[in-house]
C-alpha cells in the first residue's frame, strides 16, 4: 500500500470519527444540561420542571430533524430553518435554566460546520447572546437590571468567537484545498500507474518485435553471406569444372580451369569460416576497399576471360566496416551475375567517393534484361542475389538502381552513406 493511499484512508477514518462525534455531541450536551438542572431542582431551586422536560423533548426531536438537514447541505433554506429552530429552543431552555448554556454551545459548532459567509458570524453572535444569559446567572438576573453585563459579555464572547471562527475558517479552507490537491494527486497517480502498465505492455511488445526483427535481420544477413560466399564460389567452381571437362583434350587449358576451381574452393572455405564468425571479408582484412574490389575484378577477369576495368574517383578513404563489406559483396554479386547471364565482352566498375555518399557502378555490354520482369520471375539458379544485394544496401540506408534492356547491356548503381571508420550505422 502506498503512502498516499494510507494517508487518504487515515483522512477518511478521521472524517468518520469527526462525523460521529459531532452527531452525538448535541445529545450529550443536552443530557448534561438536563442532569445539572435536575440537580439544581433537587437542591430546592424553583424551576418550571414540566416546561423544562417538555422543551427538552421538543429539542431532542428538533435535533433529529436537524441531523437530517445536515445530510443535505445543498439545501440552504432547510439548514437555515433548522439552525434557527435549534437556537430558539436553546434560548428558551437557557431562560428556564442557566445550565442549558452548556447545551447552547452547539450553536458555535453547527454555525461553523453548516453556515457559510456572513451567516456563520450571525450564528456566532446569536450563540454568544444566548450563552451570555447563563454567564450572568440566568434571565432573572438580567431582568433585575444586569442588562449592561449581559450586553458586554455577549459582545466580548461574540468578538472572541468570531475571531476564532475567522482563523478556523482559514485553516478549514487550507485543509479543504489540501484534500483537493490530494484527490488530484491520487487521480494523477492512478493515471500514471495506468500509463506505466500500458507502457510496460508496449515495451514488452516492442521487445518481442525487436527480437523478431533481429532474428529476421540476422537470417537475411546469414542468407546473404552464404549466397555471396558459398553459392557464388560453388557456382564458380562448377563453371570451372565444366570448362575443364570441355577442354580435356587441351591439357594446359584443363589444368588452368582445375587450378581456378581449386582456388575458388579454398576461398569458399575461408569465407564460410569468416561468415560463421561474422567478421569482415578476407579481402578487406588485408587491403582497402579500392584494392579489394580491384583484386576481385582482376581475378574475375582472368577466370572468365572477360575484359574488366576498375576505376576509382574522388577522395578514397577508409569507411565503416559494414559499408566496405556491403560494397565489396555488391561488386562480387554484380560480377557473378555478369558471368551467369550477361554474355558480356567488357565490364566496367567505378567506385566514386563523394562527401556524404559512396557509389559503386557496374556496367556491362551484355545481352541485358527487362528489370520489371526479372523481379516477378525468379529462376531456380538465380534471383536471390539481387534481393540480398538490395537488403544489404537498404540496411545501410542506401539504394540500388538497375537500368537494363534486352540487347543494350546492364548498369547497376549501389549508393550508401559514406560513414567513416568509428561512425554509427
Amino acid at each position: 500500500m502506498s503512502i498516499e493511499t494510507e494517508l487518504r484512508e487515515e483522512i477518511a477514518r478521521a472524517e468518520r470519527r469527526e462525523s460521529v462525534f459531532y452527531s452525538v455531541l448535541p445529545y450529550a450536551l443536552l443530557a448534561i444540561s438536563t442532569v445539572l438542572t435536575l440537580l439544581q431542582i433537587g437542591q430546592g431551586e424553583r424551576v418550571a420542571l414540566p416546561a423544562i422536560l417538555g422543551l427538552t423533548l421538543v429539542t431532542t426531536v428538533w435535533l433529529s430533524v436537524f441531523s437530517r438537514a445536515q445530510g443535505d447541505q445543498r439545501n440552504g433554506t432547510l439548514i437555515a430553518v433548522s439552525y434557527t429552530g435549534l437556537m430558539i429552543t436553546a434560548a428558551a431552555l437557557v431562560v428556564l435554566s442557566p445550565w442549558y448554556g452548556v447545551f447552547a454551545f452547539v450553536g458555535y459548532i453547527h454555525a461553523f460546520l453548516l453556515l457559510t459567509g456572513p451567516w456563520r458570524y450571525v450564528g456566532v453572535a446569536a450563540t454568544s447572546i444566548i450563552m451570555a444569559v447563563s454567564y450572568v446567572g440566568g434571565w432573572d438576573n438580567i431582568a433585575e437590571g444586569r442588562w449592561g453585563v449581559w450586553v458586554t459579555i455577549s459582545a466580548v464572547t461574540g468578538v472572541l468567537a468570531g475571531t476564532s471562527f475567522y482563523f478556523a475558517a482559514s485553516t478549514d479552507v487550507t485543509g479543504r484545498k489540501q484534500k483537493q490537491v490530494l484527490a488530484l494527486l491520487h487521480d494523477a497517480n492512478a493515471k500514471l500507474e495506468g500509463a506505466l502498465e500500458e507502457n510496460a505492455g508496449l515495451h514488452a511488445q516492442l521487445l518481442v518485435q525487436a527480437r523478431e526483427a533481429g532474428i529476421l535481420d540476422e537470417r537475411q544477413r546469414i542468407a546473404g553471406d552464404l549466397h555471396d560466399t558459398l553459392a557464388q564460389s560453388l557456382a564458380g567452381i562448377l563453371t570451372q569444372l565444366q570448362a575443364a571437362e570441355q577442354t580435356m583434350g587441351d591439357a594446359p587449358a584443363a589444368r588452368r580451369h582445375l587450378t581456378n576451381a581449386l582456388a575458388l574452393a579454398r576461398e569458399s572455405l575461408t569465407d564460410a569460416r569468416r561468415t560463421i564468425h561474422a567478421v569482415e571479408p578476407d579481402a578487406l582484412a588485408h587491403a582497402l576497399l579500392p584494392e579489394a574490389i580491384g583484386e576481385v575484378t582482376r581475378r574475375w577477369a582472368e577466370s572468365h576471360l572477360v575484359d574488366a576495368v576498375f576505376t576509382v574517383t574522388g577522395d578514397a578513404r577508409p569507411l565503416h566496416t559494414d559499408v566496405e563489406a556491403t560494397l565489396l559483396r555488391t561488386a562480387q554479386e554484380a560480377l557473378t551475375n555478369v558471368a551467369k547471364h550477361a554474355k558480356a565482352g567488357r565490364v566496367g566498375l567505378t567506385l566514386s567517393y563523394m562527401e556524404d555518399l559512396v557509389t559503386l557502378d557496374v556496367r556491362d555490354d551484355g545481352v541485358g534484361f527487362a528489370p520489371d520482369l526479372a523481379r516477378t520471375a525468379i529462376s531456380e539458379d538465380g534471383g536471390f542475389g539481387l534481393t540480398a544485394m538490395r537488403q544489404r544496401v537498404r540496411r545501410l540506408a542506401g539504394q540500388v538502381v538497375i537500368e537494363s534492356e534486352p540487347g543494350a547491356g546492364t548498369a547497376l548503381s549501389a549508393t550508401v552513406p559514406a560513414t567513416p571508420v568509428g561512425g554509427t550505422q
